[in-house]
């Protein structure tokens, strides 16, 4: 059995080395929307700072994707779709943190 599991992890990592070299595709891909912060935020009714420490990041780096210089990415773009698509969730944490 552990033979098996470990033929498995090998050809698992000879695939994923392939697809980022692109001499493969990937068998399935995740497309996240790119988030409008500004919108978001507004929506929201919270000011810059409020939503900046609900995200956990500065004033700036939220200024800079609302003005368009910088993007968000990774975990702040999946935690800005959340926002946008379920708005409650956010509040609930606004209110239970007193931000």
């Amino acid at each position: 059995m552990r033979d098996e599991l470990f033929d498995e992890l090998k050809k698992s990592i000879k695939e994923g080395g392939a697809i980022l070299k692109g001499k493969k595709k990937p068998s399935r891909e995740f497309d996240f929307n790119n988030p409008d912060p500004k919108l978001i935020r507004e929506e929201l009714g919270l000011s810059q700072s409020k939503f900046a420490k609900l995200l956990g990041i500065s004033v700036s780096t939220l200024q800079n994707w609302e003005q368009g210089r910088r993007k968000p990415d990774g975990p702040a773009k999946v935690l800005l779709n959340i926002a946008a698509r379920y708005p409650e969730t956010i509040f609930k944490t606004v209110f239970s943190n007193n931000i």
